[in-house]
């Protein structure tokens, strides 16, 4: 199967320093904080690819890259054939960048309070000079949503009915690639439910790519053809939902899934993950989850594991055997 979208040695450094004149009365030096750092994975075409992992570890800034709302500051971006980093063709950037749509978040901070829903759905269209007649309410009922609501504004609707214009105006450039940054996480668990399906239902009938973001295990285990674990800005493991969560490899992905709900978890008794998430701004050195793995030796301190296949996983651990 071939790769949609090919993301290698990713990596994005943010400057957090204080203003000059503060760095200079207060003597201090500049900041950098390392919000992702050399990931690298593929995401096949028609599948779904998931990333996951505690808030801060560099999930969203990872989407936005792919979409173009950040630039990398190291890395590439392969869509297709296009290189974003280096391609030079002005054309060929614009018709990568039209086969990728973003959904996100908050449903009620990514919609214009101004416009109307039939402008919402029909703008990635529109800006490109194309005939909109009657898009809109095509996609609305396509998102389980009625073609009378196009006269609305966004005020109008609930939280899962406005995500559901989201991922209507996602669909109306036909894109191949949705980036899904956490769509569920605003909403109740009974909306996640009818939302997660519509997107299963979508995906099938237009054959899309997903690549969902979510700190979430039990949403992405259903979702998922293949997941990618970040820690800290680090892809830490990869692999099928069956391996991951059966055999595990990485002591944080362990982690993640003996504090994860359980349907007969009543009563059981689960120690806490121990330890706080380093500062990104000053990161440990070596392996950056050492000081809160309960396996860590001298090496984990001093080297940092590069990302190797182990049986059916990629696993960046000097000890995943």
């Amino acid at each position: 199967m071939s790769a949609l979208i090919s993301v290698s040695e990713l990596t994005r450094i943010f400057d957090v320093s204080k203003p000059w004149l503060n760095r200079v009365l207060e003597r201090l030096p500049k900041r950098f904080l390392t919000a992702v750092s050399d990931v690298s994975f593929d995401v096949d075409e028609k599948t779904t690819y998931a990333l996951v992992g505690e808030s801060g570890s560099g999930k969203s800034t990872i989407g936005k890259m792919i979409v173009g709302l950040l630039p990398p500051s190291d890395g590439h971006v392969t869509i297709g054939e296009v290189d974003l980093a280096i391609e030079r063709d002005k054309q060929k950037i614009d018709q990568a960048r039209r086969e990728i749509q973003m959904i996100f978040q908050d449903p009620y901070a990514s919609l214009n309070p101004r416009w109307k829903v039939r402008a919402i759905i029909n703008e990635p269209v529109a800006a490109r000079g194309e005939d909109t007649n009657g898009l809109a309410e095509r996609l609305l009922e396509q998102v389980g949503l009625s073609a009378e609501d196009a006269d609305k504004y966004p005020h109008e609707f609930s939280g899962g009915q406005r995500q559901r214009i989201c991922i209507a105006r996602a669909l109306s450039s036909e894109p191949k690639l949705i980036v899904c940054d956490e769509p569920t996480s605003a909403l109740d668990v009974s909306v996640q439910a009818q939302v997660l399906n519509l997107m299963s239902d979508l995906k099938d009938e237009f054959g899309l790519t997903y690549l969902f973001i979510s700190h979430d295990l039990t949403v992405v285990q259903h979702m998922a053809d293949k997941i990618g674990v970040l820690y800290l800005g680090r892809l830490v493991e990869e692999a099928a939902p069956g391996d991951l969560f059966e055999n595990p490899r990485h002591p944080y992905t362990q982690m993640l899934l003996a504090a994860a709900p359980k349907m007969d978890g009543f009563g059981r008794e689960v120690e806490p993950p121990k330890g706080e998430i380093p500062d990104p701004i000053n990161p440990p050195s070596g392996c950056a989850f050492h000081p809160r793995c309960p396996i860590a030796v001298d090496r984990c301190k001093a080297e940092r594991p590069k990302i190797r296949q182990v049986g059916g996983s990629r696993v960046a651990c000097h000890l995943a055997e």
